[in-house]
């Protein structure tokens, strides 16, 4: 029997090979297989986990009775014999090139290649190609031509529609187009590809591409996108159809692409959703409405699936630096009503919240405890933000009406509950599950929704409670917020909220943290070259962030990422929903500009910084930021907490001569 890993020594779990979906002839051979219904591509490395999305619609496929094999990071040059390897599937290929857009797990927003690809076996930058779901299709149909090839994942699901490459620095067209894929499915993939399994389940027999489309004009499919003829497009253009500029238009004429995105993005975010069109050449791009988002129910399901959590063996002995990052990990919930101008969550997830059930949390959690290296010690209880579990309309009717992309900007709606009383009881149950020492909240947290007055003092009271445990009990020594910027200019470009709630949070912060006695950090991250930003509001920032003590270290450039409003802002010079200019600093050398005020403090950027700040004429800004005559009157300075640590006191010391 397997002991306790708080108690003594744990022994290996008993794992086998056939327990993971198979990935050569031999593993299907050991499950008795000669043939797959379906086989996935996936351009990460195969980590039977459900934060991996491969893993996820493998289980899924194989819940609904299909055999289902996946072949991670095939090799796509010389003699494609990785594609060949689980022959011919009875209906379709799957593509699922990763966890992250393959651009961004790529690339700096320099252009520059990253210190490692985080999704493949000890970081390695060669495991994958740019764009692996035109690489992989393309491939696909040259030696499988009749086959069918369904495209999934983030970034099929971002580039369904004519979108901004930031990287070839060009508008394309769907990635349909260039790929030359059956169909897109996008979006969290549990309801469409179980739809899908389903339907050409039913038909008992191969399919081949033409039998395919056939089935897809005959029964549409939600939460899909399609490249039809005008004559094929199912029940013909109608007036509830939202038809885009086309792409020709768009890449003539950037207003059009400004006008499209914002249909897009409020179709993105609606319970009932209209079918969009949109015109490439001779055909069109048909996107039918999403799914509703998953009931607790069904959330749970795709969960609780006999995942190993655990990566492939043949990976025994290398690092997946993602899957590290998140073993000890939990996810409660799906979605965000953010919003936020420069995030694809929404895109991707939707705003409508969907939340696991308590029972499913604390099971996951006591499969963690069983884990051999588990330490007692949870890395995060989060989600794409940490703190929005349960969280839903007070009236669901006026959800469904509602288009706005986030619940939360430019104010709270008033039919948003937020009451933070499900989350708490889910973190005090499961610190009190045997060999759970502490479990932390990696995830970033909604300041903004911790201070919120509800005009309930019921909900007021278990925010506020939920804020001190939180903090007191759940903060491995840094508690990572993301105010993102200091000027309320640019911070309602980014549907963020003013930078004075950022001051009454850390106010709140280091008063518990006196109050307790706890030696913790609050660390800030911000974003420069922002839309809407200039070099004048980042030395202002830099200014703000001295002033409150801060040496800053979670900072990132602005990437333009496809299906953003920030990127298209950026592309296209204009805010898509006002449709008024917006300044974007494009070259490197803008950019550039802007990020060294993070730097202030390091001796190396003082020259440059303070001939820039001469030149845009602002020497106030100088005097306050290298010297010591900021005025202790300025409403941003704010002494740091007994026992806080600022963070330019971590310094290493010098090595002993």
């Amino acid at each position: 029997m397997k002991q306790h890993p708080t108690t003594s020594a744990p022994t290996e779990p008993r794992q086998r090979l056939s327990d993971w979906l198979p990935t050569t002839r031999k593993e299907m051979e050991l499950r008795g297989w000669d043939e797959l219904d379906v086989i996935l591509f996936s351009g990460d490395a195969y980590v039977d986990h459900p934060s991996f999305g491969v893993a996820v619609v493998g289980r899924v496929l194989e819940s609904e009775g299909l055999r289902v094999g996946i072949v991670p990071q095939p090799d796509w040059h010389g003699d494609f014999r990785d594609f060949r390897r689980l022959g011919r599937p009875r209906l379709f290929f799957g593509i699922s090139p990763g966890c992250m857009d393959s651009m961004v797990n790529k690339y700096t927003a320099a252009r520059r290649l990253r210190s490692e690809d985080a999704y493949s076996p000890d970081g390695r930058h060669d495991m994958r190609p740019e764009f692996p779901t035109i690489v992989y299709t393309q491939i696909l149909h040259q030696l499988y031509p009749d086959v069918p090839v369904v495209l999934g994942g983030i970034e099929a699901s971002l580039r369904r529609l004519t979108h901004y490459d930031y990287w070839s620095d060009a508008l394309r067209p769907s990635i349909l187009v260039d790929s030359g894929a059956d169909m897109l499915i996008y979006g969290m993939g549990e309801k469409p590809i179980t739809a899908l399994a389903r339907l050409l389940m039913d038909e008992g027999c191969e399919i081949d591409r033409r039998r395919f489309r056939n089935l897809m004009l005959r029964y549409p499919q939600q939460q899909t996108a399609l490249l039809l003829t005008e004559k094929e497009i199912p029940g013909g253009i109608s007036p509830d159809d939202i038809v885009l500029h086309s792409h020709e238009q768009c890449m003539a004429d950037k207003r059009c692409q400004a006008e499209n995105f914002r249909h897009i993005e409020e179709e993105s975010n609606k319970y009932e959703a209209q079918r969009i069109l949109q015109r490439v050449g001779e055909r069109i791009a048909v996107v039918t409405p999403p799914y509703q988002p998953m009931s607790q129910s069904e959330l749970d399901r795709a969960f609780d699936l006999p995942y190993t959590r655990l990566p492939h063996p043949k990976y025994r002995g290398k690092r997946i630096p993602a899957y590290e990052m998140i073993k000890f990990s939990v996810n409660l919930h799906r979605g965000c009503f953010g919003g936020c101008a420069f995030c694809t969550i929404s895109a991707h997830q939707g705003k409508f919240i969907s939340s696991r059930s308590k029972e499913s949390v604390l099971r996951e959690v006591r499969a963690i405890t069983e884990m051999p290296d588990f330490k007692g010690y949870l890395s995060d209880l989060g989600g794409p933000s940490a703190n929005m579990y349960a969280m839903q309309g007070k009236n669901l009717a006026i959800c469904h009406r509602c288009k706005r992309p986030s619940c939360i900007h430019p104010s709270v709606c008033p039919n948003l509950n937020t009451d933070h009383s499900a989350l708490l009881d889910i973190y005090r149950s499961v610190d009190k599950l045997p060999g759970i020492k502490k479990s932390f909240i990696g995830s970033g947290v909604r300041y903004d929704l911790l201070l919120h007055d509800t005009g309930e003092e019921r909900v007021n009271q278990a925010n506020r409670d939920y804020t001190r445990e939180l903090i007191v009990r759940h903060v491995s020594g840094r508690l990572k917020v993301a105010p993102e910027h200091t000027s309320d200019r640019v911070l309602f470009l980014m549907r963020k909220p003013s930078f004075r709630l950022f001051h009454d949070f850390k106010r709140l912060f280091d008063r518990i943290n006196r109050e307790e006695q706890l030696n913790q950090q609050l660390i800030p991250y911000f974003i420069s070259s922002h839309p809407g930003c200039t070099e004048a509001d980042m030395a202002e920032l830099a200014v703000e962030t001295k002033q409150l003590n801060f040496q800053l270290e979670q900072v990132q450039d602005f990437t333009p990422t496809p299906m953003t409003v920030a990127t298209e802002a950026w592309y296209t010079g204009l805010h898509p929903y006002t449709l008024e200019p917006v300044f974007s600093a494009k070259s490197q050398q803008e950019k550039a500009a802007q990020r060294q005020f993070f730097f202030w403090y390091k001796p190396a950027e003082r020259q440059q910084i303070i001939r820039e700040l001469r030149r845009m004429q602002r020497p106030d800004l100088i005097d306050q930021l290298f010297s010591n005559g900021a005025s202790a009157s300025s409403p941003a300075r704010q002494q740091p907490a007994a026992g806080f640590k600022p963070q330019q006191q971590k310094r290493r010391k010098p090595p002993k001569k």
